[in-house]
């Protein structure tokens, strides 16, 4: 097998010269030849997408996100399958396991947490297979920003309150303070800042953004477990949270939201149901 970093960098060389030509045969949503790397959603087994279940209940491999995958989900649609955590094995480990399986025939479907595409480290893997002649295709999956929304019964975008949303981590291990915008994002006041995979370091974070000068009675959510049966949700602001959740000991698993749009409050009625629908329908679309 080659090695996957080698096999990465001659998957990303070949597609700075050369477009997949899948690009342009394949929408998603559409069930393709390969492996499919799935977004099993943010929890609940009922927010995976139609085309997830059909392909996880046919499938005789399942490797999947280990706990940031609801055990429900798995016994509900993947009881007859073969379940191995991803957990704990690296890129060494796990790319042979998958080709192994594929090449001997076996229907193989690879369940990441959430949507692959947000902070999924699906690419690696998938470029590490293809090198070795294995297809593969993403199918999207609902992630926790959104399930959050929902638990919260309010929009991420809010006319005249927050016009963009942003999904960002903290500085850690693996991020450098120099890549880390949270307080610049914060500072531009109409965003709904989503933070992932940062449950550990809200209290450092909201630290940071009170030097940086940041308003302490800024609105902070977390969701704890979004759709999960075990979900919490803490509200505070950037000068309490960091306690608050600290009291609730959570460290991880929960995102992050920092912005009005939590509160739903202060919004203005959006033009899409007033003048705007009553416009003369001869307008063009170009003219919004």
């Amino acid at each position: 097998m080659t090695d996957p970093q080698d096999a990465i960098d001659a998957e990303a060389a070949t597609r700075a010269t050369e477009r997949d030509p899948r690009i342009e045969e394949r929408t998603a949503g559409e069930v393709q030849e390969g492996i499919p790397f799935i977004g099993a959603g943010p929890g609940d087994p009922g927010l995976l997408t139609v085309t997830g279940r059909e392909l996880v209940e046919t499938a005789d491999l399942v490797v999947h996100a280990g706990s940031l995958v609801n055990s429900e989900l798995l016994d509900e649609y993947c009881a007859d399958a073969e379940q191995v955590s991803s957990i704990g094995k690296d890129l060494e480990e796990l790319v042979p396991l998958i080709r192994d399986a594929y090449e001997a025939g076996r229907n193989v479907v690879r369940l990441h947490s959430g949507d692959p595409a947000i902070y999924g480290a699906a690419v690696e893997q998938m470029d590490a297979l293809e090198h070795e002649g294995i297809p593969t295709y993403l199918v999207p999956g609902v992630t926790s920003a959104f399930a959050a929304s929902a638990t919260l019964r309010t929009q991420l975008t809010l006319n005249g309150v927050a016009n963009h949303v942003v999904f960002t981590r903290p500085q850690g291990k693996t991020l450098d303070p120099e890549d880390d915008h949270i307080s610049e994002f914060v500072e531009m006041g109409d965003v709904t800042t989503c933070i992932y995979l940062g449950t550990h370091a809200v209290g450092e974070t909201m630290n940071r953004l009170l030097k940086d000068g940041h308003d302490p009675e800024t609105p902070v959510t977390v969701v704890y477990h979004a759709s999960w049966s075990d979900e919490e949700v803490i509200e505070g602001t950037i000068g309490t949270i960091g306690e608050q959740l600290e009291a609730a000991g959570y460290r991880a698993s929960a995102l992050v939201i920092i912005g009005d749009a939590v509160r739903k409050a202060g919004y203005e009625r959006s033009f899409l149901y007033g003048d705007w629908a009553n416009r003369n329908s001869t307008e063009s679309e170009a003219d919004d």
